[in-house]
Protein backbone atom coordinates (compact mmCIF):
# COMPACT_ATOMS: atom_id res chain seq x y z
CA UNK A 1 0.00 0.00 0.00
CA UNK A 2 0.70 3.26 -1.00
CA UNK A 3 0.14 6.43 1.14
CA UNK A 4 0.97 10.27 0.40
CA UNK A 5 1.17 13.01 2.50
CA UNK A 6 0.84 16.16 0.73
CA UNK A 7 1.42 19.97 1.63
CA UNK A 8 1.39 23.11 -0.38
CA UNK A 9 5.24 23.27 -0.62
CA UNK A 10 5.94 19.91 0.89
CA UNK A 11 8.64 21.51 3.26
CA UNK A 12 6.65 21.29 6.84
CA UNK A 13 3.27 20.24 7.21
CA UNK A 14 4.05 17.04 4.85
CA UNK A 15 7.05 15.83 6.27
CA UNK A 16 5.56 15.95 9.73
CA UNK A 17 2.05 14.44 8.89
CA UNK A 18 4.39 11.55 6.91
CA UNK A 19 6.00 10.87 10.48
CA UNK A 20 2.52 10.85 12.02
CA UNK A 21 1.20 8.46 9.32
CA UNK A 22 3.88 5.80 9.93
CA UNK A 23 3.15 6.43 13.72
CA UNK A 24 -0.27 5.51 13.52
CA UNK A 25 -0.09 3.14 10.80
CA UNK A 26 2.49 1.00 13.62
CA UNK A 27 -0.07 1.80 16.00
CA UNK A 28 -2.45 -0.11 13.95
CA UNK A 29 -0.45 -3.16 12.79
CA UNK A 30 -0.33 -2.02 9.30
CA UNK A 31 2.60 -1.68 6.90
CA UNK A 32 2.73 0.67 3.71
CA UNK A 33 5.17 3.07 2.27
CA UNK A 34 4.31 6.92 3.03
CA UNK A 35 6.06 9.69 0.77
CA UNK A 36 5.67 13.70 1.63
CA UNK A 37 5.36 15.54 -1.30
CA UNK A 38 4.20 18.77 -2.75
CA UNK A 39 1.29 19.88 -4.49
CA UNK A 40 2.69 20.01 -7.86
CA UNK A 41 4.80 16.79 -7.41
CA UNK A 42 1.71 14.83 -5.74
CA UNK A 43 -0.78 15.47 -8.98
CA UNK A 44 2.15 14.84 -11.34
CA UNK A 45 3.30 11.56 -9.37
CA UNK A 46 0.72 10.67 -6.66
CA UNK A 47 -1.58 8.78 -9.75
CA UNK A 48 0.08 5.58 -7.94
CA UNK A 49 -1.10 6.06 -4.14
CA UNK A 50 -3.96 4.10 -2.40
CA UNK A 51 -4.37 7.01 0.11
CA UNK A 52 -3.88 10.74 0.21
CA UNK A 53 -3.46 12.24 3.51
CA UNK A 54 -3.91 16.43 2.92
CA UNK A 55 -5.57 19.51 4.37
CA UNK A 56 -8.86 20.46 3.60
CA UNK A 57 -7.53 23.29 1.35
CA UNK A 58 -5.89 20.97 -0.99
CA UNK A 59 -8.42 18.64 -1.34
CA UNK A 60 -10.17 20.23 -4.63
CA UNK A 61 -6.86 20.10 -6.13
CA UNK A 62 -6.32 16.51 -5.72
CA UNK A 63 -9.72 15.14 -6.63
CA UNK A 64 -8.57 13.97 -10.00
CA UNK A 65 -6.01 11.33 -8.54
CA UNK A 66 -7.45 7.79 -8.39
CA UNK A 67 -6.99 7.73 -4.19
CA UNK A 68 -8.60 7.85 -2.06
CA UNK A 69 -8.55 11.18 -0.22
CA UNK A 70 -8.56 11.56 3.65
CA UNK A 71 -9.07 15.23 5.15
CA UNK A 72 -6.28 15.83 8.35
CA UNK A 73 -7.34 18.84 10.35
CA UNK A 74 -4.03 18.86 12.69
CA UNK A 75 -0.89 17.34 11.03
CA UNK A 76 0.35 17.16 14.72
CA UNK A 77 -2.74 15.26 16.12
CA UNK A 78 -1.30 11.12 16.19
CA UNK A 79 -5.10 10.23 17.84
CA UNK A 80 -7.14 11.97 14.23
CA UNK A 81 -4.56 10.81 11.85
CA UNK A 82 -4.68 7.32 13.24
CA UNK A 83 -8.67 7.67 13.45
CA UNK A 84 -8.88 8.70 9.91
CA UNK A 85 -6.66 6.14 8.28
CA UNK A 86 -8.10 3.51 10.15
CA UNK A 87 -11.37 4.70 8.57
CA UNK A 88 -10.07 4.97 5.11
CA UNK A 89 -8.77 1.59 5.88
CA UNK A 90 -12.37 0.10 6.89
CA UNK A 91 -11.00 -1.09 10.42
Amino acid sequence: MKIIAVCGMGIGSSISLKMNAEKALEALGIKAEVEALDLRKAQNEGHSADIILTTDDLIPLLQELPGKLVEITYVWDLAEIREKLASALGQ
